[in-house]
C-alpha cells in the first residue's frame, strides 16, 4: 500500500509540474515570436560561415516546434535561399533543444544537467549543420514550396494590444498542450510505475553507467519507443532514479526526439534518401557523443 501511495504521489506531482511548465514555456515563446517575423528569422540566418550555423541553432533552440511546424519552416528557409548549413543547424537543434524539453530536464534532473545538455547539443548542432553543408548534401534537397499568407498574419499579431498578446500566448500554451496531454500522462504513468515498482538492481545491471554498450543501444531503442518528448522524459528520469546512467537517458531522449519515425517520414518528403540518412546519422552520433560525455562528466 505504501508503494502504491508513493507511486500515485509521484504521478500527481510530476503531472502538475510538467503541465504548468509546458503551458508557461510555450506561452512565453509564443509571445516572443509575435515580435519576430519569419522574414527577420531568414535575415538572421543569412550570416556567412559558422555565424549562420550558430544563429540557426539559436533559432531552433527558442522555437517549441513539433515536426509539423519545423518542416514547413525548413522548406521556407530553403526556398528563401537561406544558407543550407544554417538551415540544417536549425533543423537539428529544433527537436533537441526544444524549450519544453530543456525546462522539463531542469525540473526533473536539475538545472546543471539541463544546462550541460543544452550546451552540448547546441555545439553539436552547429558543427553537424556546418559539416552537412561542406560535404555537399545540399544537392539532395527536393524542390518543394509551401502555401499560405503567413506574413499578413504575422503583421496582424505584432500590432495587437499587450493584454491580447498575453491572452493569445496563454491560449497557445493550452492549445499546444491539449494534443499531447494524453502522451504526457502516459509517460508520467509509466515513469511512476518504474519509480514505484521496478527493482533498482535490474536497471543498474542493464543500463548503468558502467555498461559501455548502454548508450548506443539506448539511442537506437529511443526511436521506436518515441511517442513525444513529453512522454520520453518522465520515463527516462524515472530510469535514472533507478540506476540508469544519466548519459544513457540523454541518449534515449535524443534518439527519440531527433530520429522520431513521424519526423523522418516528413523529411523524406522534402529531402532525398541520402540526406535523410545523413540526418539520421548526425542525430545518432549526437546521441552517442552526448551520452558518453554525460556519463563521464556528470
Amino acid at each position: 500500500m505504501n508503494t502504491l501511495i508513493d507511486t500515485l504521489q509521484y504521478f500527481v506531482k510530476i503531472t502538475i509540474e510538467l503541465v504548468v511548465l509546458f503551458i508557461g514555456i510555450t506561452a512565453i515563446i509564443e509571445f516572443i515570436l509575435m515580435h519576430i517575423s519569419e522574414e527577420k528569422m531568414k535575415k538572421f540566418l543569412s550570416g556567412k560561415g559558422l555565424l549562420g550555423n550558430i544563429i540557426g541553432s539559436m533559432l531552433g533552440a527558442v522555437t517549441p516546434f513539433c515536426a509539423c511546424s519545423t518542416i514547413p519552416m525548413t522548406v521556407g528557409f530553403l526556398n528563401a535561399k537561406v544558407p543550407f548549413g544554417a538551415t540544417m543547424s536549425f533543423l537539428i537543434s529544433s527537436p533537441l533543444l526544444n524549450p519544453i524539453i530543456i525546462g522539463m530536464l531542469a525540473v526533473l534532473v536539475g538545472v546543471k544537467s539541463a544546462a550541460f545538455y543544452f550546451l552540448l547539443a547546441f555545439i553539436l548542432s552547429i558543427f553537424m549543420g556546418f559539416i552537412l553543408e561542406k560535404t555537399g548534401f545540399q544537392k539532395y534537397t527536393k524542390n518543394i514550396r509551401i502555401k499560405g499568407n503567413v506574413k499578413k498574419n504575422e503583421q496582424t499579431r505584432q500590432h495587437l494590444p499587450f493584454l491580447n498578446k498575453v491572452k493569445i500566448s496563454l491560449f497557445a500554451g493550452w492549445s499546444t498542450l491539449k494534443p499531447v496531454l494524453l502522451y504526457l500522462l502516459i509517460g508520467v504513468a509509466i515513469g511512476a510505475g518504474i519509480y514505484g515498482y521496478m527493482p533498482d538492481d535490474f536497471v543498474l545491471r542493464i543500463a548503468g553507467p558502467d555498461n559501455m554498450f548502454a548508450v548506443p543501444v539506448a539511442a537506437v531503442v529511443g526511436i521506436p519507443l518515441y511517442i513525444r518528448a513529453e512522454t520520453a522524459i518522465p520515463i527516462a528520469v524515472s530510469l535514472v532514479g533507478k540506476g540508469m546512467g544519466i548519459g544513457t537517458a540523454i541518449a534515449l531522449i535524443i534518439g527519440g526526439a531527433g530520429m522520431a519515425i513521424p519526423e523522418m517520414s516528413m523529411l523524406a518528403g522534402i529531402f532525398k534518401i541520402k540526406l535523410v540518412a545523413a540526418i539520421v546519422t548526425v542525430i545518432f552520433l549526437t546521441a552517442i557523443i552526448s551520452g558518453f560525455v554525460f556519463n563521464i562528466v556528470m
